[in-house]
């Protein structure tokens, strides 16, 4: 393959990991102000363990969202593993 080729393929690949990326931080920080709306002194490390917070549990909003966030980390798993494949194929 061309040098040139592959160039182009980083960037290609560098931009949509840029743009999940993006995603991923916005949505937590959503999440978080979801989550801030029912138990005001929640962090970040307790989003990784709502199940801890009956509240969180039973609000079906903060649920949408945190299963929002959990597709875009789907999504993200799921292109690694296509570049991944496509970048040890050429």
């Amino acid at each position: 393959m061309s040098d040139n080729k592959v160039s182009d393929n980083k960037a290609f690949w560098d931009k949509i990991e840029a743009v999940v990326e993006d995603l991923l931080q916005y949505h937590r920080s959503q999440l978080l102000k979801s989550g801030r709306r029912i138990i005001p002194h929640l962090t970040q490390d307790d989003l990784l363990q709502p199940n801890d917070y009956l509240e969180l549990e039973l609000d079906p909003h903060f649920r949408y969202d945190e299963g929002v966030l959990a597709g875009i980390q789907t999504l993200q798993m799921a292109l690694q593993a296509l570049k991944t494949h496509l970048t040890h194929r050429e």
